[in-house]
């Protein structure tokens, strides 16, 4: 395997970061988080207008034809601007497994806004009891030639503003699928959630909806594969979030351990100081070794499926141990919400959990190793 990003990669990177970083001033930061949704609009329009939304979408929807290497390279890019926007959400939980899956008439229908940015699509995959993700409680009910979806979805980022919800549910005979819902139909309810992050997420309530055949992805009998399909690439999407927003909060350490100063030295050289910036250093290489390993089997068709749960561990695990230690080595400044690092701790915390915490992947790995 080799590491090294490839051009595409690279200027993918190198376009989103020069976007974010443009964008993403003191000024413009206060004025989103003053605001309702937590979303900047504006920012939104600046990576679609780069064609960055349509990154890993087909070009016959207006895509730039690249996969999910050059996806996670964005993502990467994201995390460490901590950027006010749900990119992780609409482009791994919604967009990918519409375009890998979707008919024509659903592809058309939903991925050219999507990479013009004027409409979300995002996956409804968490539900308020937790558990498997790959059984959900959500029931899908043969209802004449078409199905009833009853059951609710919790944290749905940006449910709100969503055209269309990419939701899993269980179907009769026990398979679980995804079904593209309107979030406009009949019987769906969405009620406001605030996370951590301040972002908008959605309690999303379906309640007898019905969609007909067309609204399923993909065919009978696949959809156990296409839901793990997706749950492994946005769990992937969502390292490589983590790996970005550990690498900014590493930097952002380094920087201040160096400049800021007691007892006439740079606390930087106190060892203690040195030896746990030494361990966050360690833990940000772990997820990013990780990570790119999965990212790459998934990408070359390899089997990967234990290799996404220990990346998503690691990130986990490290994601947490890396922005603890930076505010410790901060010290009383770290905790102050006005300045920068604060962003972060609840970013990383979210993305810890999200799509399952350590404990549910490692309980996975070992479930495959007691198979074995």
């Amino acid at each position: 395997m080799d590491f090294a990003l490839t051009d595409e990669q690279t200027e993918v990177a190198a376009l989103a970061t020069r976007i974010f970083g443009d964008r993403l001033t003191a000024e413009t930061r206060k004025h989103v988080e003053a605001s309702g949704d937590r979303f900047d609009d504006a920012l939104w329009a600046q990576l679609a207008g780069a064609g960055l939304l349509g990154v890993a979408l087909g070009d016959d929807v207006g895509g730039a034809g690249h996969g999910l290497l050059e996806l996670c390279a964005l993502l990467t890019t994201a995390g460490a601007a901590a950027a006010p926007v749900p990119l992780w959400a609409v482009l791994c939980t919604g967009a990918l497994p519409v375009e890998r899956f979707g008919s024509v008439e659903q592809r058309k229908a939903v991925l050219p806004d999507v990479a013009r940015g004027t409409r979300l699509v995002v996956g409804a995959l968490d539900e308020p009891a937790g558990g498997d993700l790959l059984a959900p409680g959500t029931r899908a009910t043969r209802d004449g030639s078409g199905w009833r979806l009853d059951g609710v979805k919790t944290c749905v980022p940006a449910a709100h503003r969503a055209a269309r919800l990419v939701v899993s549910a269980t179907a009769d005979d026990g398979e679980p699928g995804l079904w593209l819902v309107d979030p406009a139909s009949a019987g769906v309810t969405i009620e406001r959630q605030v996370s951590t992050t301040g972002a908008v997420h959605g309690l999303v309530t379906l309640a007898a909806v019905r969609v007909t055949d067309r609204e399923r992805l993909g065919p009978p009998g696949q959809g156990r594969a296409i839901l793990a399909w997706t749950l492994d690439r946005a769990a992937v999407g969502a390292c490589a979030m983590q790996l970005g927003l550990c690498e900014q909060v590493l930097k952002m350490t380094a920087a201040y351990t160096s400049q800021r100063v007691q007892f006439d030295r740079p606390i930087a050289t106190f060892q203690a100081v040195a030896q746990r910036a030494a361990d966050a250093y360690v833990d940000v290489e772990s997820i990013r070794l990780t990570l790119w390993e999965a990212a790459w089997r998934l990408t070359e068709g390899l089997p990967a499926a234990r290799h996404v749960a220990i990346a998503k561990a690691t990130a986990a695990e490290c994601g947490q141990r890396v922005t603890y230690a930076a505010q410790h080595l901060h010290g009383g400044i770290g905790f102050d919400l006005d300045y920068p690092l604060a962003k972060f701790y609840p970013l990383a915390k979210q993305l810890e959990l999200a799509l399952g915490g350590a404990s549910a992947h490692l309980a996975r790995i070992g479930a495959e190793l007691a198979a074995e």
